[in-house]
């Protein structure tokens, strides 16, 4: 027998490793920075504008405020994913030069026509970044952890419902802008409080759905192979779905109907994981597609112009049948930046920043783009997979997916796949709501991808008992 050796404690704990990604995020961000003042170089040269060192100003003005809010992350969320905010700030950098490439061409042929200089939407557009990133390091401030968002969930959901509802009940004279009714514009200024709305919505929905999960996985009736859902537990779609189509009469919007429906049909499959969702969720898509087409004009309208642009190329499908063209002439290559056409297009700083980016970029350049989209939305979702609570996989499955939807929505709209809908695409195109709503929703994705890659709080292992407590143990003697 043997008598342990007296010890007095524990060893300490090992140290939590530090975060990773502090310098991958900053030289990303520095490689942002010159891509778009190389882009900047390119536009101004192809439209014999004068190189000064102005431009060298503006990409050092576009890295300090990128600067900051690396800064902001690596304070408030240490171990967020690093690949976010580069994805975030080369996109925002390249609709920068793409609004400042369009306003050079609106100048050059209001003076050719002998009118007035039109205000340059790029001088805008800076102004709402800043407004957003400073958004943005707010919202990494307050929420410092995500779940206590849960908590507002009811609040969040009403004041979502009334900010989509809000134009549609205004007068046209403050609400509609080209047959929509989705702004509020008091003065010169204008917002879009549907922009916000899907935010709140989606917080919402992931924190009903994690209380009510339960309730919404019990077995129905089995049809074809799936368990269907009870009938009473269909109450959730049943409102988003008359939701959708409030929306589609009172602001007469397609493409925010059917953001909103497709969040919260993919909420419900990812909080049961049956695909008996997915297919009743499509059966009330369609059903719903073919109401609106027998209900409403401009529906009508908007698939007799999928369907055929160009057979009233001069009117309706004037501006779809002019960014097909705009692809087409750009090809594989591109014509280069600033040596297209892409002014062509009415409301293609906004609406078809796609047709702009093809035409200049080629197909090259609009899949380097898309893979960026693609690393933005994968990391999002990678960030679902790896937090560890309900509330948390939920919510930047919804964050993430919203962005994918919107990108297929609008790329499919400009390539004539589904009909046009008015959405724009996320920090690419012209437009301050958008682009603020859309750096508070990747704030809150960071902040879930802290939670998700931060190491788990080690407790301190218990002490051992004193020596005149300790127990025996029974040892092999040696032979």
């Amino acid at each position: 027998m043997s008598i342990p050796e007296p010890r007095t404690g524990s060893p300490p704990p090992s140290p939590a490793p530090l975060p990773t990604g502090r310098g991958i995020e900053l030289v990303l961000l520095a490689f942002a920075a010159v891509l778009v003042t190389g882009a900047l170089a390119l536009v101004e040269a192809n439209q014999e504008q004068e190189l000064t060192q102005s431009l060298l100003w503006v990409g050092l003005a576009y890295l300090a405020l990128f600067t900051i809010a690396h800064l902001a992350v690596r304070r408030f969320a240490p171990y967020a994913d690093p690949l976010i905010l580069p994805c975030v700030a080369l996109l925002n950098g390249l609709g920068l030069v793409m609004i400042h490439r369009l306003d050079l061409a609106r100048v050059e042929r209001a003076l050719a026509a002998g009118r007035e200089a039109p205000v340059e939407l790029v001088s805008r557009q800076i102004a709402w970044t800043a407004i957003g990133l400073a958004l943005f390091v707010a919202v990494m401030w307050v929420v410092r952890d995500h779940r206590t968002i849960a908590r507002y969930a009811y609040t969040a959901g009403f004041g979502g419902l009334v900010l989509l509802a809000l134009p549609g009940l205004l007068p046209s004279s403050i609400s509609e802008v080209n047959g929509a009714k989705l702004w509020i514009r008091i003065g010169g200024v204008g917002i879009q409080p549907g922009e916000f709305a899907k935010i709140l919505l989606i917080v919402f929905f992931a924190a009903f759905l994690v209380q009510k999960r339960d309730l919404f996985s019990t077995a129905g009736r089995r049809f074809l192979g799936m368990e269907l859902p009870r009938a009473r537990d269909l109450a959730p779609l049943i409102v988003a779905w008359g939701l959708s189509v409030g929306v589609l009469v009172l602001e007469r919007d397609l493409g925010t109907s059917l953001l909103f429906f497709g969040i919260v049909l993919v909420l419900l499959y990812v909080a049961t994981e049956r695909v008996s969702w997915l297919f009743i969720g499509l059966l009330f898509f369609f059903g719903g597609c073919l109401i609106a087409f027998q209900l409403f004009a401009h529906v009508r309208v908007r698939v007799q112009v999928w369907l055929d642009p160009f057979s009233d190329f001069e009117n309706t499908g004037f501006q779809i049948a002019q960014a097909l063209f705009g692809l087409g002439t750009g090809g594989v290559g591109g014509t280069g930046l600033g040596a297209g056409r892409p002014d062509l297009v009415p409301y293609a700083e906004s609406d078809f920043m796609l047709s702009s980016l093809g035409e200049e970029l080629g197909l090259i350049g609009l899949a380097a783009i898309l893979i960026v989209y693609l690393v933005l939305i994968t990391r999002g979702l990678r960030s679902a997979l790896a937090v560890r609570d309900s509330f948390g996989k939920l919510l930047a499955t919804g964050l993430a997916f919203t962005l994918a939807l919107q990108v297929f929505i609008v790329i499919g709209g400009a390539s004539k796949l589904i009909p046009l809908t008015g959405l724009t695409l996320p920090f690419l195109s012209y437009g301050g709501s958008s682009l603020v709503a859309n750096y508070a929703l990747v704030a809150l994705l960071l902040r879930i991808s802290n939670a998700a890659r931060a190491p788990l709080p080690r407790r301190p292992a218990a002490p051992l008992p004193p020596i005149a407590e300790a127990g025996t143990e029974l040892v092999e003697r040696p032979s």
